[in-house]
């Protein structure tokens, strides 16, 4: 029987945390040719949720937990969970069920019988989600479509299952700044997409807002895409080549008419208009200096305070 390490996030996820497990216990229940192993990784939560965790550890050994030491973000959870996850197959769930468990067994038959190496999701549907929020989603998408060599498809989501294979290549990349969305395509291999309409959390409230969408969003843009850098470039050269033509205007119109040279408004405007360019050219340069930054530190991309694995591994804390 084939081994399938669930893992799961969590950060102040205790009112979802039961009605999760239920729900994967009746999905576990049809899937008879499979073991489960439940990975719960407490991301510093403030609530009750490692409680919880060590409520259903004690009446099911199958479930497992790393517990972090403070919140390090969704990002470094994932990866602890992969590093700890000892199962043949391995999946990533969130605990508010907008990842629906029955997909489960139609994932595992892509990956054991139809020769994908990942099954991986994308909601065909926003509803529920604030118009705006929807709309910014769909763009930054499409955006990282045309300026990425990765292709992001629009509405994935993080729920997927992966054969081992999978799993060691996603870990072979150590780096700090992550972005699990485009290292899932940066590995390659075979992928089937499976497609859901959106549900709504069973309980609790979404802890991405929207500044810290936009932010995430960033992450993206910089981890696997130089185009803004190029974007710098070119409106560097672009506004010196439009300054060497307004200064050759203003001498020109100065010998024929005369009195041309003079007034301070459309010089404000000039070095407002070029000081912008320069501080944007130089925010983007500083976002890509201050992620080169962090991973030239070697820091740990995060610290475990207690876990209970099977695979207990030197990366622990890396």
């Amino acid at each position: 029987m084939s081994k399938i390490t669930v893992i799961v996030p969590c950060y102040n996820e205790e009112p979802t945390l039961h009605f999760f497990y239920e729900e994967m216990e009746r999905v576990a229940a049809q899937m008879t040719e499979n073991t489960f192993e439940y990975l719960f990784v407490d991301d510093g939560s403030k609530d009750g949720t490692m409680q919880v965790i060590r409520e259903l550890r004690a009446k099911d050994e199958r479930v497992k937990y790393v517990s972090f030491s403070r919140n390090f973000g969704k990002e470094a959870a994932i990866y602890a969970g992969l590093t700890h996850a000892a199962g043949d197959y391995v999946a990533i769930m969130d605990a508010d069920l907008q990842d629906p468990p029955a997909l489960l067994p139609e994932m595992y038959r892509a990956v054991a019988k139809e020769g994908y190496d990942s099954a991986a999701t994308r909601r065909v549907t926003r509803k529920g989600e604030p118009p705006i929020r929807s709309f910014f989603a769909r763009r930054f998408y499409a955006l990282m479509n045309r300026i990425s060599d990765v292709e992001l498809m629009d509405g994935a989501r993080d729920y997927r299952l992966m054969n081992r294979k999978y799993v060691d290549a996603l870990l072979s990349m150590g780096e700090y700044n992550r972005f699990s969305k485009g290292l899932f395509g940066w590995v390659g291999f075979r992928i089937k997409w499976i497609e859901f309409e959106n549900v709504e959390r069973v309980a609790g409230e979404t802890k991405w807002s929207f500044w810290k969408l936009f932010k995430y969003s960033l992450d993206g843009i910089v981890a696997f895409s130089s185009t803004p850098l190029y974007i710098s470039s070119i409106l560097g050269a672009s506004m010196c080549g439009v300054a060497a033509v307004a200064i050759l205007f203003i001498i020109v119109r100065q010998l024929l008419f005369g009195g041309s040279a003079y007034g301070w408004p459309s010089m404000v405007c000039i070095i407002i208009l070029i000081g912008g360019l320069q501080l944007l050219c130089l925010g983007i340069l500083g976002l890509y200096l201050s992620k080169a930054y962090l991973e030239v530190k070697h820091r740990p991309i995060y610290i475990a305070r207690e876990a209970e694995t099977d695979k207990p591994t030197e990366k622990a804390a890396q």
